[in-house]
């Protein structure tokens, strides 16, 4: 006989406990993703963890954990969103207060590095996520369509989208680096 309700629950839950820890560094990227802000990013984390405990009976066991939790996170977002453009304005900082790197900055990796989130976090949010889900968090498209509940040529589209505007933005660069130098 299989474990009653209760005991599954309490399966679940210790699963949860025992493995929360090591995805806060992910969830946390996640929150910046959608927040742009360190402060926020921190306080969907938690939120995560305390509706993943509360909701722990919710949890499949021997399903992938990690995409649970970043369901759980963008939905807290997205009620925060809304909650916040009833209550106020959007309240988002500069791209440049929210990608700074601890330690020096100055090496080429960080540079790059900026530059790349930099124009990531240009993108629509929409295109935004997606992007970060697919390409930083690894999940494929069908696990991105199911986080963000749309469906999966939905997610191909925003990508789609999302490299084009890159890659637009990266030959525009090129362009002007060569009129700088004098080359036309």
């Amino acid at each position: 006989m299989g474990p009653t309700g209760t005991e599954a629950t309490i399966a679940s839950e210790h699963e949860i406990r025992a493995s929360l820890s090591q995805h806060l560094a992910r969830l946390w990227r996640y929150g910046v993703v959608l927040s742009r802000q360190r402060d926020v990013a921190d306080d969907l984390v938690q939120a995560t963890c305390v509706r993943a405990l509360e909701r722990a009976s919710q949890f499949a066991s021997g399903t992938r954990l990690d995409r649970w939790l970043f369901s759980i996170l963008h939905s807290i977002w997205l009620n925060e969103v809304r909650s916040r453009r009833i209550r106020m304005g959007n309240g988002f900082v500069d791209a440049d207060v929210t990608l700074t790197f601890d330690g020096e900055q100055e090496t080429e990796t960080h540079v790059l590095a900026n530059q790349v989130l930099r124009r990531v976090n240009n993108l629509p949010e929409a295109q935004r996520t997606a992007v970060f889900l697919a390409y930083v968090e690894g999940l494929s498209y069908k696990e991105v369509a199911e986080v963000l509940d749309v469906p999966i040529g939905t997610i191909m589209s925003r990508l789609a989208a999302a490299r084009a505007k890159l890659a637009e933005n990266a030959d525009s660069d090129t362009v002007a680096k060569h009129s700088k130098g004098g080359k036309s």
